[in-house]
């Protein structure tokens, strides 16, 4: 591996979550949002937003989505949003019907400008020694998170962000070994679980090791485990969330 300012900033990533009570400044808060605006777009339609959530209520509501304390409690709340309804709204403003911004290859277009402007601003802010944690939680309830923020049709919160003054240093979490997930030219079809088993048990020290949530555990023990498991839950309400919102309408 080559290592320079950039490769050790990433490969160093640990989400932090615990932050100091202080909030960011103005220059910190614009620093990050150029660094979201510049993010690579489709066909250069830049259909994401960014809600900077200050409001307590609405950081508690967020918090009670996502069930996790420290959601909208120190530090800096952002909502990443996939967000049609502003190219919707050029186009009616200029006489113009909807076109395709119903349909399901639009919506990923969109979500994937979210993600990729999520990742960007983890690494600027990263790179000015902030700590950030990528929350997926807040989909917990997406209908509820979308009432909660008063968002439009034609928009959906794809990923939450908490980002601050770290307050802690937590263990770096080890990865999957590259030879699973990187492969050259042919996606190979022979794996066996077996194969995992010196991972799992890396994964198990980390977990027996960390100073925080110690508990034996490992990688394919979570990928066995409740993560994904049949149990109704309000995420899978998303279909039709999307489709109440006016997205993927093609989608069947």
């Amino acid at each position: 591996m080559i290592h320079n300012q950039t490769t050790d900033l990433i490969a160093n990533h640990r989400s932090i979550r615990a932050f100091k009570p202080q909030a960011l400044t103005e220059d910190q808060l614009t620093t990050l949002y150029t660094a979201a605006s510049h993010t690579s777009s489709s066909m250069f339609m830049q259909q994401f937003s960014i809600l900077h959530v200050t409001d307590e209520q609405k950081r508690a509501a967020v918090r009670e989505i996502a069930n996790q304390p420290y959601v909208g409690k120190d530090g800096d709340l952002l909502i990443f949003i996939a967000d049609l309804h502003r190219n919707q709204q050029i186009r009616q403003q200029l006489g113009l019907d909807d076109g395709r911004l119903h349909t399901t290859d639009i919506f990923f277009q969109a979500v994937e400008d979210t993600v990729l402007a999520v990742q960007n601003v983890v690494t600027a802010a990263e790179s000015l020694g902030l700590g950030a944690v990528v929350l997926g939680s807040v989909n917990n309830d997406p209908a509820a998170l979308v009432k909660a923020l008063g968002l439009p049709k034609l928009t959906f919160p794809v990923l939450g962000l908490q980002v601050g003054i770290p307050d802690q240093e937590p263990q770096l979490k080890p990865r999957l070994p590259l030879n699973f997930v990187a492969f050259e030219n042919d996606y190979p079809t022979d794996f066996k679980v077996s194969d995992l088993k010196d991972y799992d048990q890396v994964v198990q020290t980390y977990y027996d090791l960390r100073d925080a949530n110690r508990r034996i555990d490992s990688f394919t023990k979570q990928i066995s485990g409740k993560k994904l498991t049949a149990d109704p839950a309000k995420r899978d309400g998303l279909a039709q969330l999307l489709r109440d919102q006016g997205l993927a309408l093609d989608w069947q």
